[in-house]
């Protein structure tokens, strides 16, 4: 077996020189791109740091937003509380327009009407008038002319001690009545000469009945709130005995509330049997016999402030 020749290309290149260049290409390769990555590591490095750096950059903002955020709370807290102010501004002042058009109203048609309680003079000098405490109407009847006299000698002043309790403590009151349906009758000719004694009348545009007791009611607030301007505008039937001093001081802690009804709740035994007093023909729409009615407010005596007389005056 002898050695074998080195073999040579067609262009003169022998297989041994072509090895020996193939290898060195690729160590020379190797070498260039070793010397390539070393050489973009910096690079990348200081692209990172400076991404990380604009990072940090773009979250201090992230901070000032919760200050900014802080501040934007309190301005909003601020326009509510002014939004607030300006919507109880406008509410007093709508409430004051409603008095001077509930007192038009009730003028005009009272002088339309011939009631001598509102005259248009009076409603030109409107906002001449005292500011009173409040005003009590006592709702009576042609035939309650004992009831009155028991009131008149227990608890409600006459003569000069009712002028006097008007002008130092502002409380007015009166006996409220409407009129007979036959006009200058026997009835009215009656209350009138009641009214020459006593001067402790108010007499409401109202012909007298007892299913119209709502409307009196009605009308009556409206009366009132046309002719006296009071903190409070009171209901009493004329067989209930009031207090007038513990009615003072509850009205007083209750004065610089806009909106106010101070009334009295009750309840009581449903009479299932017939023949009683407030016998109950529907007792069986409340349960069973000897159940109780449910709590309610009772119409015997309540007070409601200037703004909710004033809107039962315009909605009449």
């Amino acid at each position: 077996m002898g050695l074998s020749r080195t073999h040579k290309t067609a262009n003169g290149v022998s297989t041994r020189w072509v090895s020996f260049f193939c290898i060195a290409s690729f160590f020379l390769g190797v070498l260039v791109i070793n010397r390539l990555w070393t050489s973009s590591d910096p690079v990348k490095i200081n692209e990172a740091s400076s991404v990380l750096t604009h990072g940090r950059k773009e979250v201090h903002p992230l901070v000032n937003c919760d200050k900014d955020t802080s501040v934007e709370a309190g301005d909003i807290l601020s326009r509510v509380s002014q939004t607030h102010d300006v919507i109880m501004t406008l509410d007093k002042t709508i409430s004051s327009l409603e008095v001077q058009l509930a007192a038009a109203r009730a003028a005009k048609g009272d002088s339309n009407e011939g009631s001598p309680m509102v005259t248009k003079p009076g409603i030109e000098n409107l906002k001449e008038r005292p500011k009173l405490f409040f005003v009590m109407g006592i709702i009576t009847a042609f035939s309650s002319r004992k009831r009155r006299d028991s009131i008149r000698e227990t608890w409600m002043p006459q003569g000069e001690e009712l002028k006097r309790l008007e002008k130092e403590k502002g409380i007015i009151m009166r006996f409220v009545i409407g009129h007979s349906a036959t006009p200058g009758g026997i009835l009215d000719r009656g209350i009138e000469a009641e009214e020459e004694q006593y001067k402790d009348f108010l007499r409401l545009n109202h012909i007298e009945g007892y299913h119209e007791l709502s409307s009196k009611t009605q009308i009556y607030f409206s009366t009132a709130v046309a002719k006296w301007d009071a903190d409070f505008y009171i209901k009493v039937d004329d067989d209930v005995h009031v207090n007038l001093g513990m009615v003072g001081s509850t009205l007083a802690r209750h004065r610089s509330k806009p909106r106010v009804y101070i009334g009295c709740m009750k309840s009581g035994p449903v009479l299932a049997q017939k023949g009683v007093k407030y016998h109950e023909p529907e007792y069986w729409k409340f349960g069973e016999e000897g159940n109780k009615y449910f709590r309610h407010a009772t119409g015997q005596i309540y007070a409601v402030s200037k703004d909710l007389a004033t809107y039962i005056s315009v909605n009449r």
